[in-house]
C-alpha cells in the first residue's frame, strides 16, 4: 500500500491517504513537544519506538476485546490503520499521583489510588486543551452520551488490560491518555498510539521513569529510556 497525499501533520505523526478511501498510512517522527509545543526537540528513534509499540498493544487489545484502527505495520515507523474521525476528547486514566494530577491538586507525586480516575480535556490546542467534563461535552456536540459511555467502559478496559500487561514486565503504568475515533459508520474504535509519548511509565523496583517525562523535565537519558521500555515490551513478544 503506497501514500498519496499528506491529510495532516502533528507533533509526532504525518498521515497520508491511500487508495482506499477508508485507510490511511500514518508515519511516526522523531519530533518531541512538551506543554503544548512550546517546548521543541528531538529524540532518536523515538519514531520507530512509538509506532511497534503502539501496534504491538493494539493488537493485544484488540484480543482483548477493545476495537482499534491498527490495520497493518509497514515498516519500523508507517503503519496502516482505518480512517477515522477523531472525537475531539482525549481520555486520561491515572493509577497513580504524577504530572498535572499532583501539581492541580497540591499532592505528591507517587500516591496509588484506590480505584483509577478518568478526566476528559478538550482536544483544543489554541485553547490549551482544557479540562472538560461529560455535560460539557455534551453541551458542545463533541461526541454523544452513548459515545460517551462507550469510549469509557473501553479506556477502563485498556487500562486493566495493559496494567497487567506491564507489571509483568516490571513496569508500573502510571497514567496515559488515549483518543478515540469514529468509522464511517458510527463505531467508536481507540486511535492515535500507545507509546512513551502518551504513557507515564515507571520501573516498579526503582520507579525510575521510562517514558517523555524525561525529556519535559530536562532529566537526560530520554533516549535509553524509550529504548528501555521497547526493550521490555518486545522481549515479551
Amino acid at each position: 500500500m503506497e501514500k498519496t497525499v499528506q491529510l495532516y501533520e502533528g507533533k509526532a505523526k504525518k498521515v497520508y491517504a491511500t487508495a482506499d478511501e477508508n485507510l490511511c498510512i500514518v508515519s511516526y517522527k522523531d519530533d518531541a513537544t512538551a506543554f503544548n509545543g512550546l517546548k521543541k526537540g528531538t529524540i532518536a528513534g523515538k519514531g520507530v519506538v512509538n509506532n511497534r509499540m503502539s501496534n504491538m498493544l493494539m493488537q493485544l487489545l484488540e484480543k482483548q476485546g477493545v476495537p482499534t484502527h491498527y490495520v497493518e505495520e509497514l515498516s519500523d515507523r508507517e503503519t496502516v490503520v482505518k480512517k477515522v474521525k477523531i472525537v475531539p476528547l482525549e481520555v486520561i486514566i491515572r493509577n497513580v499521583s504524577a504530572g498535572s494530577f499532583a501539581k492541580r491538586y497540591g499532592v505528591e507525586e507517587g500516591i496509588a489510588f484506590d480505584e483509577p480516575t478518568i478526566e476528559f480535556s478538550y482536544k483544543n490546542d489554541d485553547l490549551g486543551d482544557p479540562l472538560i467534563n461529560t455535560y460539557h461535552a455534551l453541551a458542545l456536540k463533541l461526541a454523544t452520551k452513548q459515545e460517551i459511555e462507550t469510549i469509557k467502559t473501553y479506556a477502563f478496559k485498556v487500562n486493566e488490560v495493559l496494567k497487567n500487561y506491564f507489571a509483568a514486565l516490571g513496569v508500573r503504568l502510571i497514567d496515559f491518555k488515549l483518543e478515540f475515533g469514529k468509522l464511517p459508520d458510527g463505531t467508536i474504535v481507540l486511535a492515535d498510539e500507545i507509546s512513551p509519548d502518551t504513557c507515564r511509565f515507571w520501573d516498579i523496583k526503582t520507579n525510575e521513569k521510562l517514558d517523555k517525562d524525561r525529556f519535559r523535565r530536562d532529566m537526560g537519558g530520554v533516549e535509553d529510556a524509550y529504548k528501555e521500555i521497547f526493550k521490555r515490551v518486545t522481549a515479551g513478544e
